[in-house]
């Protein structure tokens, strides 16, 4: 009696912890929660970037700092950089301008670099020095 009484309390408990943790990881699921997620803006890259990638970064850019970075990039040959504006009027921008910038500039480059003889990730070593010291003016780690 006493075994069959454990047994009915430990199923017990254990239907009403799966009770508890299934239909909140299953609602936040159905809900599509991306509290974790950032959309990305420009050239076709992933509409929704990981957290891992704005974890190491700041949460937001000095305008300088971005119009620098953009002037470094389009100075290496990026025709993205080139046709965006540079930010004026505003102290500072959110860190998804810089890395949208930066992951389209990157791709651009490969695309460009593609039949290179010498490549480092993937691009000519100049370009991959660009996109380096761009991601170092902004303070951006990942991208």
């Amino acid at each position: 009696m006493k075994s069959v009484m454990h047994t009915v309390l430990t199923a017990a408990v254990a239907v009403a912890a799966l009770t508890v943790v299934v239909p909140s990881a299953s609602a936040a699921s159905a809900a599509g929660d991306r509290s974790g997620q950032v959309a990305t803006a420009r050239c076709g890259a992933p509409s929704v970037a990981v957290d891992a990638r704005v974890a190491a970064n700041p949460s937001q850019i000095s305008a300088a700092a971005y119009n620098q970075a953009r002037s470094i990039l389009a100075r290496a040959g990026s025709e993205t950089a080139a046709k965006s504006h540079p930010v004026h009027g505003t102290a500072s921008v959110p860190v998804r301008y810089g890395t949208s910038l930066l992951a389209c500039s990157r791709d651009e480059f490969r695309s460009k670099d593609r039949n290179a003889p010498i490549k480092r990730s993937g691009m000519t070593p100049y370009h991959y020095v660009a996109i380096h010291d761009a991601a170092r003016t902004m303070g951006i780690d990942r991208w």
